[in-house]
């Protein structure tokens, strides 16, 4: 079976699972979901949606959160890992924001990425959810599900990323980033299945018999 053959299915498997996939992220607007992805690095979504309320009840702009302040903002996250640098990172991004931005979520890559604790694939993660622009945010999930797919030979996030680029329609990158992540996580986690186990490993490769070893990113 080719490459693309194989995406197909992935598609269209993915579509009838997960017609409309929710942001898992719960926001009010991008900059609430800017804030709460930064905070879900290396976290559970469900951990941060515990968090977010009283921060965001308390802090829901950028001034607000400039006024919070640092040491306001670790007492409310301080749950989640690495609290401290986010605290500090979001503190930062907030003023940022105020100063340079007019209080504004920006548009572009260059400028999200230029935030404080905002790297790639967060700011991915806003276009695509906040702006609805395209963007496909891979995390080590969707990368660790690619290689067990057969859809990249990448060894990080980058060369993956530009590799499903490649193979699917932009008008499908948004959704399928959620897609990919929800089934991973119901179906094809890292414990749950070894690329021989869940449906669509079977589906994509019959004759599978050991366990995969994806490269990590």
């Amino acid at each position: 079976m080719r490459k693309q053959e194989r995406a197909q299915i992935v598609q269209q498997r993915l579509d009838e699972l997960y017609p409309d996939p929710f942001i898992p992220l719960d926001h009010g607007d991008e900059f609430m979901l800017l804030v709460a992805v930064v905070l879900s690095a290396q976290c559970t979504d469900k951990k941060v949606n515990q968090v977010t309320p009283k921060l965001f009840e308390l802090a829901p702009t950028p001034e607000k959160m400039c006024a919070l302040g640092e040491r306001e903002i670790l007492e409310i996250i301080r749950p989640l890992g690495l609290a401290k640098q986010k605290a500090k990172s979001i503190a930062k991004m907030s003023k940022i924001l105020v100063d340079r931005f007019d209080s504004q979520v920006p548009r572009t890559f260059e400028e999200l990425e230029s935030l404080p604790g905002v790297g790639h694939k967060t700011a991915s993660v806003v276009m695509a959810q906040a702006f609805r622009l395209p963007a496909f945010p891979v995390d080590t999930h969707i990368h660790r599900l690619a290689q067990r797919w057969g859809l990249t030979n990448g060894k990080n996030v980058v060369q993956t990323e530009k590799d499903l680029k490649r193979l699917f329609p932009e008008s499908d990158w948004n959704k399928l980033h959620l897609q990919i992540i929800y089934y991973g996580r119901e179906h094809c986690s890292a414990r749950g299945c070894d690329g021989t186990r869940c449906d669509l490993c079977r589906e994509l490769y019959p004759r599978r018999r050991k366990p995969f070893l994806h490269q990590k990113a």
